[in-house]
């Protein structure tokens, strides 16, 4: 080696010497290696450790819900055990928008299975896309909806939920009322009892997969509470015959509305409500506001004389009064008090009658005089203890309370057409209550429509005045009263008759009417009582005995053998002959005198 080529070898070898040596190498791939896997362990003890909550709820968010478990609503039965609202499981189809929107060539077949155009459907969902759920159709049958959920269109889903189903439709319509879409009562017994019959829907968490689809149930929140099951006092089938009967005599007649309310006298428990028109519960959506009113008691009326009745019972109460005596003279048919003809409808007039005769013949004068010879705050008290001015306390939505004037308030006049039924309103509710007051020997029970619900009830008047104004009204139902067209084979009727002229224009219709009729059956052992109101009817019969008289005797003679009451007339015959099963005499034509107080009010106006 020359020397040029020393300093070369010795800078080549010092610079070998200075270079990273495998060992060096080895430590900084180990190195690298470790700050990378402390990296993982950091990133991984941030994701597990310190960040675990976010995503799990970020995870949660997109696959973890919490759904209702529906419950169903409790079913509604009648006395004798017959469902009257039950319950039925249906389909409703959901879905995710904005997942539906995103598989837009589906949404045609989708829309054809849910009966609607692909457009339409498309606006719905644009509308809702923000959103994380919506309903595309509420309540299908469930074979219906499994037609629309075969299609597996993404992000659409079915959600089990309840209908409401009456299987008597339009006959128990105003007493059941109906439920909306969501279950909930909206009238009736169905809003009265809706806590007691909705129950408490549970909750769970579930996993959905992308589709939307449930594919496990994680854990229950919280249990289901079902709803608790009604019975009612109502009795389906007179429910049924009152129904049937009170239409038919509306037709007939061509009246505008109708009513019919059955009591058991010893409870209080309502056996039958009807009101007509009515609607169909299971189809609602097609019906007016004026066919779902249950006139039997939101709607009043003046209840001309059946009013009568109670006029007498303050008469009797007075000791003024009883009876057989004092004789009333009622004239020739016309009294003028302060320039009003106060009249009755005989013609020629009764004469002189005893307080008996005044409820046979129906006397309007006869009733005026006995309601003027009373003190008037005793009066008043009088009808308010029957009830009159007051709702009955049956706990039925938009019951009305009548009305009834202060008494202190009373001009003279007014005290007088009160005394038959003018110038006072009530509901045919109150009405029926009023009455079964009279056959239950004077307690009061306040209406109930829960079997078993009835109340120990309050002493209004004493026994023996309450059957005497129960005997004192079978004259009513006899030949020669005002109802002969309420008898029932076999079975002593007590009642009373009313005709009323329709309020109009600050007076009286000329030619419009509601016709009355309040009776008890059996008079000698009472058990249940009728009243049936019709309204307006369009025809030259209008009176209370011959045009609401029949439904009573039409709708009782059945609930009578429904109800296995004993007769309490086998064998009695009454003058002229014995009695039909279809009410009169047998072999004659009932006497009937029609001496209700229609036209009374022509003439002598509050």
């Amino acid at each position: 080696m020359n020397r040029l080529q020393r300093p070369i070898a010795k800078s080549s070898a010092r610079r070998q010497a200075t270079g990273p040596t495998t060992r060096q190498r080895m430590l900084l791939v180990i190195g690298v290696l470790g700050v990378a896997s402390l990296g993982l362990v950091a990133r991984a003890f941030d994701l597990q450790v310190v960040r675990k909550q976010f995503y799990q709820d970020q995870g949660d968010a997109r696959f973890l819900r919490v759904v209702p478990i529906p419950v169903s609503r409790g079913t509604i039965f009648d006395r004798n055990g017959e469902p009257l609202a039950v319950s039925t499981p249906m389909v409703s189809i959901v879905c995710v928008p904005s997942e539906v929107l995103d598989n837009a060539d589906r949404i045609p077949a989708l829309a054809q299975a849910l009966g609607t155009t692909a457009d339409d459907l498309k606006s719905y969902l644009e509308q809702r896309s923000d959103r994380e759920f919506a309903y595309l159709r509420r309540q299908m049958s469930p074979d219906a909806a499994q037609a629309v959920l075969a299609l597996s269109v993404p992000g659409v889903n079915g959600q089990r939920e309840y209908k409401r189903y009456y299987p008597s439709g339009e006959v128990t319509a105003h007493v059941l009322g109906f439920t909306n879409v969501d279950d909930h009562g909206q009238e009736g017994l169905e809003l009265a009892f809706d806590n007691w019959l909705s129950g408490k829907p549970g909750a769970k968490r579930v996993i959905r997969d992308r589709m939307g689809r449930i594919v496990e149930d994680v854990e229950q929140v919280h249990a289901p509470q079902p709803g608790q099951n009604l019975t009612l006092s109502i009795d389906r089938r007179i429910q049924f015959l009152a129904y049937s009967e009170l239409k038919k005599q509306l037709q007939d007649l061509n009246a505008d509305s109708g009513s019919m309310v059955i009591l058991d006298v010893r409870t209080g428990e309502i056996l039958a409500m009807v009101s007509l028109p009515t609607y169909n519960p299971n189809a609602v959506t097609g019906s007016q506001p004026a066919q779902r009113r249950n006139r039997t008691v939101t709607d009043v009326v003046e209840p001309g004389s059946t009013m009568k009745p109670f006029t007498m019972a303050a008469g009797l109460a007075s000791g003024k009064y009883t009876p057989t005596a004092p004789l009333i003279d009622t004239g020739n048919g016309h009294w003028m008090f302060m320039g009003k003809d106060i009249r009755d409808v005989e013609s020629g007039g009764n004469g002189m009658l005893t307080p008996t005769g005044v409820l046979t013949k129906s006397s309007n004068i006869g009733a005026a005089k006995i309601a003027l010879s009373l003190d008037t705050k005793f009066l008043y008290d009088s009808y308010r203890a029957f009830g009159f001015g007051d709702s009955t306390g049956s706990g039925f939505p938009g019951e009305s309370s009548g009305f009834l004037k202060v008494g202190h308030s009373w001009r003279p006049i007014e005290k007088a057409t009160m005394g038959y039924g003018y110038g006072l309103n009530v509901t045919s509710l109150q009405l029926a209550a009023a009455y079964a007051t009279l056959a239950n020997g004077g307690i009061m029970h306040t209406p109930t429509f829960i079997k078993g619900g009835g109340d120990a009830g309050k002493q209004i008047i004493s026994p023996r005045i309450a059957r005497e104004l129960v005997d004192m009204l079978e004259t009513v139902t006899a030949p020669g009263g005002s109802a002969t067209r309420a008898q029932i084979a076999n079975y002593i009727v007590a009642g009373k008759t009313g005709t009323a002229h329709l309020a109009s224009g600050g007076g009286y219709a000329k030619n419009s009417y509601n016709s009355l009729f309040a009776g008890i059956v059996p008079a000698t052992d009472p058990v249940m009582v009728g009243v049936v109101v019709i309204n307006n009817p369009k025809s030259s019969i209008y009176y209370g005995g011959l045009v609401s008289a029949p439904v009573f005797q039409s709708v009782m003679t059945g609930a009578l053998r429904l109800m296995d009451v004993p007769p309490d007339n086998i064998g009695r015959w009454y003058v002229g002959g014995p009695l039909q099963a279809g009410g009169g005499l047998a072999g004659s034509v009932p006497q009937q005198n029609n001496q209700d107080d229609a036209g009374a009010a022509e003439m002598a106006e509050p």
